[in-house]
């Protein structure tokens, strides 16, 4: 009796997961990246170097589309609602692909090559992505 109720002091106590990424206003940029010729492993690097660890955390990843009109912005909307996207057109004209993402430089090569094709095939451009954080 006495061992149990010693086993449940020194177990360790779990993590409690992180609520679920919502870009409510309070999330901030911890990277970005909008030179296509640049790899997103060279930029990961470069975060790190400065202190911001950001590859295999989960973040807001958010690709910044330039599309020619609201058939395509819908168009976009439409192709990548089932893999978790929400595509949002911003107050600047742009077109913002979001979805919280584990973050590695194969997760972002992979997404902005495909956001690249899709943005071509609609007729517009993939600027770049921006990873946002909490606080």
């Amino acid at each position: 009796m006495v061992k149990a109720g010693i086993g449940r002091l020194f177990r360790r106590r779990r993590e409690e997961p992180e609520p679920p990424l919502v870009d409510d206003g309070t999330l901030v940029v911890v990277g970005e990246s909008f030179d296509p010729a640049r790899a997103d492993s060279a930029v990961l690097a470069d975060l790190a170097e400065a202190g911001v660890i950001v590859e295999g955390r989960q973040l807001m990843l958010r690709h910044v589309l330039r599309l020619p009109d609201a058939a395509a912005v819908a168009e976009a909307a439409r192709i990548l609602a089932p893999d978790g996207w929400v595509v949002t057109a911003g107050p600047d004209g742009a077109t913002y692909a979001d979805r919280p993402q584990l973050v590695t430089a194969l997760e972002l090569a992979r997404e902005r090559t495909r956001m690249a094709g899709l943005a071509q095939r609609l007729g517009g451009d993939a600027e770049g992505w921006i990873l946002l954080g909490r606080p």
